[in-house]
């Protein structure tokens, strides 16, 4: 079990604030010996450091940036591992590059996935002395993580310790930021396609069928689904810090009460939801596990903390057994007596699931999101061109700028759907580059340029990636980009039963750049929410085999097949892809068979293409998604420059194919 250590079992010494740092430390090696005194406080020898807050959140607010903080590492995903004497980052193949910039000279870089490098659970159990103690939050680890840890760590003599409170906060100190307080804002009806009552009743149908009394809803994405409301506490993802539970009869909203407007308030008390203080969540968990209900919780986005508040109650409360003395009667009745009700019921949430498959009012927004970004990014590409041919230079950070200022142009914009990824050259092979006024590259007349970036719409979400050139390519850029775009069209094409899981499409993405020896260190297909989180789950499209979630109509799904030439250049093409039913001859075995429709209508340019690797079968199928571009997105442009480099960019290609023998 996770042990909590009690502030009466901490030592006189234990009890002492953490040291500030020396004179003169500064930077990265300053906050290691702040969190490495505050982790002495604390009695424990390690300390790991996620990147998720209590909510598992891949992005997250920047109080929450702990990892981010100690470790000077910005990409989204990592895990940081202090111990007295080393400090290690994992992280995985779409941040290598970016890591070995940014770690300091005390930091070792753990590729994670690659051979050899073992994960951060193993390397404790195989670095750390016996009897040594590992520290955590248990309020940013899943039931799942800790429950790892703590096996892992049992096995070779140490413990895993659970401290009262965040190691890296004490070193963090006042200038850690205070918690946001965006307002929350109604997720409109016409696009969410649902409202609050059928979703919760869809719920409460769950929790009947899974003998369950309450329903813990911890991802905040999966809140701002349920409750059809929006907010901003995390950078470019419309979400609020908050839980939800609900019940048989009821339904609360844990939330700062500050962040609820008045018809925010009205609506969802029409819905029967009450709105409550966002700490008061554990208050209530103890409640209703003391008085003997069963909560059901996803082990890997419930926090190890707040399943242990529930099972302390319902060992302490009303709902549990009274000891007593023993006798014979009692011994006899216990024989067939049912076993006591578990205040905690283990299992996958109903509502990841509901909200991928998005329904008819979900669809049209993210298309009618997707028709407006057209218009954004043929602009900018428009603009850049014009640029390139004048002559004139823009580093990164301002292409970044450009990029967002065109889409705010558009109706309904909020905010970017992440951070703009603009990589010239060598950058472009930072998978997830994310550029600065210090480091960024100029983009000339004769640049290759990896733009990736995304939208946050009142009515949906984008994220499209193209890769341009602005002067003359090499011919192995330019084999380089047409292996991806034939793996982008192999996948785009696929036909395949329902419930088929990600990872068997994963191939057709890879088939042309495997066949030249080439590949990339990331999956091929995330989810993305409509008018929520651009990563959303539970279906992929990936290599890995650990995501067996079939796909089903109404999914939709990134399409992003990518070659990264370290130090040189960086190449991806993305389209956002909703997975619809096929129109099949047959339906072998009484299935149904599923395609791809694409959302996304941005040219990909052709001066990139060695056309004597395109077979005929995928140059139709350009010159046909450009005709679509073409007709979908062309009558909104106003701009008729812009307008004339979107007839030139879709204008169909005619390839010669000359038959020898």
């Amino acid at each position: 079990r996770v042990v909590a250590r009690s502030s009466s079992a901490m030592s006189e010494a234990d009890a002492k604030p953490a040291a500030a740092p020396p004179a003169g430390a500064a930077g990265a090696d300053a906050k290691l010996i702040a969190l490495r005194a505050a982790m002495k406080n604390a009695g424990v020898d390690a300390f790991l450091v996620p990147s998720q807050d209590p909510h598992f959140s891949e992005y997250v607010a920047t109080c929450y940036e702990r990892r981010a903080w100690v470790s000077n590492f910005t990409g989204s995903a990592g895990t940081a591992l202090v111990t007295r004497d080393e400090a290690l980052l994992w992280t995985d193949g779409r941040y290598f590059l970016q890591a070995e910039k940014e770690l300091g000279e005390e930091w070792t870089l753990m590729r994670g996935g690659q051979p050899g490098v073992p994960e951060p659970k193993a390397w404790l159990r195989d670095s750390m002395p016996k009897n040594s103690k590992v520290g955590v939050d248990a309020n940013v680890h899943s039931l799942n993580e800790a429950r790892a840890l703590r096996a892992a760590l049992e096995a070779v003599g140490s413990s895993l310790v659970c401290v009262e409170t965040n190691p890296v906060d004490e070193a963090w100190g006042a200038d850690r930021p205070e918690k946001p307080t965006a307002p929350l804002r109604l997720h409109a009806a016409e696009h969410a396609g649902k409202s609050v009552e059928d979703k919760l009743a869809e719920v409460r149908e769950r929790l009947k069928k899974n003998d369950a009394d309450y329903l813990v809803v911890s991802p905040l994405d999966e809140v701002a689904w349920l409750f059809n409301v929006r907010g901003g506490d995390a950078e470019c993802n419309p979400v609020a810090i908050a839980y939800g539970l609900v019940g048989a009869t009821d339904a609360t909203l844990y939330v700062d009460e500050r962040k609820v407007s008045d018809d925010v308030r009205a609506r969802l008390v029409t819905a029967g939801v009450t709105i409550k203080a966002y700490e008061a969540c554990e208050d209530d968990v103890r409640a209703v596990a003391e008085k003997g209900a069963t909560l059901w919780v996803d082990p890997e986005k419930v926090s190890a903390a707040l399943v242990a508040a529930a099972e302390e109650a319902a060992g302490t409360g009303a709902g549990a057994p009274k000891k007593k003395r023993k006798t014979a009667a009692d011994d006899a009745d216990a024989a067939d007596a049912k076993p006591p009700r578990s205040a905690i019921k283990e299992g996958v949430s109903p509502i990841p699931l509901a909200k991928a498959v998005k329904n008819e009012a979900e669809l049209k927004g993210m298309l009618e999101a997707h028709l407006r970004d057209g218009v954004a990014m043929a602009s900018f590409w428009c603009w850049l061109d014009a640029e390139a041919a004048a002559g004139r230079t823009h580093d990164e950070h301002e292409i970044g700028t450009v990029v967002s200022g065109f889409r705010a142009k558009q109706a309904g914009f909020i905010e970017e759907s992440f951070a703009t990824i603009a990589g010239e050259g060598p950058h472009g092979a930072i998978i997830h580059y994310r550029a600065s006024k210090a480091t960024a590259r100029d983009v000339t007349p004769d640049s290759l340029l990896l733009c990736d970036s995304g939208g946050q719409y009142d009515c949906g979400t984008t994220d499209v990636t193209r890769t341009h050139h602005t002067g003359t390519p090499t011919a192995f850029q330019k084999e380089a980009y047409t292996r991806v775009l034939q793996g982008h069209i192999g996948l785009s094409t696929a036909v395949f039963p329902i419930e088929t899981s990600g990872f068997v499409l994963d191939a057709f993405a890879r088939r042309s750049l495997w066949q030249a020896g080439l590949d990339y260190r990331h999956g091929t297909g995330h989810g993305v929410g409509a008018a929520l989180n651009v990563h959303e789950g539970p279906q992929s499209i990936s290599p890995r085999f650990g995501n067996p979630t079939g796909l089903l109509p109404g999914m939709i799904l990134s399409n992003e097949p990518g070659y990264y030439e370290d130090g040189g250049f960086g190449i991806r093409i993305e389209n956002l892809l909703v997975v619809k039913e096929a129109p099949t001859s047959h339906t072998f075995g009484d299935k149904k068979y599923l395609m791809f429709e694409p959302l996304t209508f941005i040219p990909i340019q052709k001066k990139l293409i060695d056309w004597s690797l395109m077979s005929g079968a995928e140059v139709k199928w350009l010159n046909e998604y450009h005709a679509r571009v073409w007709e979908l997105v062309s009558p909104r442009v106003e701009d008729e420059d812009v307008k004339a480099w979107l007839r030139e960019a879709t204008n169909p290609v005619e390839v010669k194919v000359t038959v020898v023998g």
